[in-house]
């Protein structure tokens, strides 16, 4: 069965900032001064773990982001071909930023274990728009950037 779509645009999953060799030369530093510290404790396993996780932090940060389809649909919001039901969503917002430099997002709280929390750009719609149609299927709530998205932006990430 075909599914109505409402709203569909294409976007990148994050806004991909290309890093310094600097960044990557603060990283390095950072990772073995904690290496050597945890040795020095007595952790030869949480010096591996800090190495390998600045090496594949390093490895992640290089990488361009995919671009994603994202379409709300009678059903739900897709994400590529994934669905998040109406049913299992939670609550939305529609969050702007003052930096005109940010999209404004789509944040949805979701039921999935995998996907609790979903930030999505719109692009190429008016955000009121689909505030409006969220608001007709969906409880709106209060959603504050977390302390995870605070360290993103942080470092850079």
């Amino acid at each position: 069965m075909a599914r109505a779509v409402f709203f569909e645009w294409e976007a990148d999953g994050y806004v991909f900032e290309e890093k310094s060799g600097d960044w990557y030369w603060a990283l390095g530093i950072i990772a073995v001064a904690a290496a050597v510290a945890s040795i020095l404790f007595g952790n030869v396993i949480l010096a591996l773990l800090i190495i390998v996780a600045s090496g594949v932090l390093a490895l992640t940060t290089m990488k361009r982001p995919q671009l994603h389809r994202f379409r709300i649909t009678d059903e739900g919001v897709m994400i590529d071909e994934n669905l998040y039901e109406y049913d299992r969503i939670i609550s939305f917002s529609v969050l702007e930023y003052i930096d005109p430099e940010r999209l404004t997002v789509l944040s949805i709280r979701t039921h999935y274990l995998l996907a609790p929390h979903l930030l999505i750009p719109i692009v190429g719609h008016d955000p009121m728009d689909i505030y409006e149609f969220f608001a007709d299927h969906i409880e709106e709530g209060r959603h504050d950037e977390s302390l995870v998205d605070r360290i993103i932006d942080l470092l850079r990430l």
